[in-house]
Order: structure tokens, then C-alpha cells, then sequence
């Protein structure tokens, strides 16, 4: 049986999907989501999942709407059970020069990498502070903490995302909400990084790459952690990452 649902926006092949399969696991029945052109790609990720004996479901949402975020966390409330987890994962890293970033690029990605984190993390909220219990989890980056040349867009969202989860935090901590954010340090073995790392191979078999289900275990360990000792803030990185 469920005990109840952990949501996943923006799980894709490689940490939100490692993410989703670490909480099915748990008892949970994983909500993941992407926009809805994008749906038929988290087929897979279900049917995995249910492989392995756990629970999924997913969802074509565009999380950057504001009428269709709450419609989802209603429709999970309604048909899933309690949302017990809610993850945010959605990354938009973009690199342009300062005078090639386009209004509309930057306002893009402040749309997908934090306003849409703050529609996810509210209406998380909403349901999870009459029951005094429940987690939300942001997943943040280098560029949160400090930009660098070419991602001005990134870093400006980035930063947005960990100031939205600082706060959210010292509002609903006291309520018996976790809230944390977790700083991806490095590069993570995904498609996209074997294809575009010249030495991904190498790294990867130097543990010189995140491994998404490495990753993954620490959202759950985040989850399981008694309110005596509670982490706002969690910094991921391999081992040998130059910080």
C-alpha cells in the first residue's frame, strides 16, 4: 500500500529520475512530472518503477502555470493519497555572454528554474501545514551560490531559488515542514554530460562524476531526518571536484 506521494517536478532520465525510483521505493508513490509534449518519455521511468514492485504515475504539467501546478497537487491530494515529498528538479542551464542574453532567455529561465520552484513550494505548503508534517526538497546548483562568467540567466535564478528556500524554510520549519536545498556541485552522469564531456568516461571511472542514485539516497535521507537536526542546506559533490 502507498504511504502516500512524493512529487517529482521535472524528472527526467537522469537525477529526477533516480530521485522518483528512491522514493518508490520508500512506500511512496511517485508523481512525476514534464510538460505535457514530453509526457510519453516518462513512460519509461513509470514502467520501471513498477517493475521494481513500486508505485508511479505521471503527469504532463507545465510547471511555470500557475492553474495547472495547483490542479496537480489537488488531483494528487484526491487520487494518490497525502503529498508527504515534494521535489523540485527542474534545472535550466543556459550559457550566453551578457550582451547575447535576450530578455526573453533570461526570463525563461527564471520561469523554469525559479518561479516555477515557488509554485511547486507553495502549493506543497498548502497542503502539507494542515497536517503539520511533509518535505520540500530544491534542487539548486554552484550557480546558486555564486556566478561566474556566461550565466548570468542561470546564477540570477539559481540564486532565487536558494534565497525561496531559505525562506520557506524559516516559515514552515516551526509548522513541521522540512524544507532544504542541495547545491549540485559538479557534473552528473546523465546522457547529456557523456555526450558533451570530452573525458566523462574517465571521470566516471575515477567516481569523478554525481551519480544520480548516489544523489538520489541523500533526498530520502533529507526526508527520513528527525526535526532534532534538520539540514536547510546540503552541498553534493564528487570527491575530487575542484570548490
Amino acid at each position: 500500500m502507498s504511504k502516500g506521494a512524493a512529487l517529482i517536478v521535472g524528472a527526467g532520465d537522469a537525477t529526477g529520475g533516480a530521485i522518483a525510483k528512491a522514493f518508490a521505493r520508500e512506500g511512496l508513490t511517485a508523481c512525476v512530472t514534464r510538460r505535457a509534449r514530453n509526457l510519453d518519455s516518462l513512460s519509461a521511468l513509470v514502467s520501471e518503477i513498477e517493475a521494481e514492485g513500486g508505485q508511479a504515475r505521471a503527469f504532463g504539467v507545465d510547471a511555470r502555470e500557475e492553474d495547472a501546478t495547483i490542479a496537480l497537487v489537488d488531483q494528487i491530494e484526491s487520487e494518490v493519497g497525502p503529498l508527504e515529498v515534494c521535489v523540485f528538479n527542474i534545472g535550466a542551464n543556459v550559457r550566453f555572454g551578457i550582451t547575447d542574453t535576450t530578455a526573453r532567455v533570461y526570463h525563461k529561465v527564471w520561469e523554469m528554474a525559479a518561479y516555477s520552484g515557488f509554485l511547486a513550494g507553495r502549493e506543497a505548503a498548502r497542503v502539507m501545514k494542515p497536517r503539520g508534517r511533509g518535505t520540500i526538497l530544491f534542487t539548486g546548483a554552484t550557480a546558486g551560490v555564486r556566478g561566474r562568467e556566461g550565466f548570468s540567466a542561470f546564477a540570477g535564478a539559481k540564486h532565487a531559488l536558494r534565497a525561496l528556500a531559505q525562506s520557506m524554510a524559516r516559515e514552515l520549519g516551526p509548522q513541521g515542514i522540512h524544507v532544504a536545498h542541495v547545491v549540485i556541485d559538479g557534473a552528473i552522469d546523465s546522457q547529456f554530460i557523456r555526450e558533451n564531456l570530452p573525458d566523462a568516461d574517465e571521470r566516471r571511472a575515477r567516481d569523478g562524476l554525481l551519480i544520480p542514485d548516489e544523489i538520489a539516497k541523500n533526498y530520502v535521507w533529507l526526508h527520513r531526518q528527525h526535526r532534532s537536526a534538520w539540514t536547510q542546506e546540503l552541498d553534493l559533490r564528487p570527491w575530487n571536484e575542484t570548490w
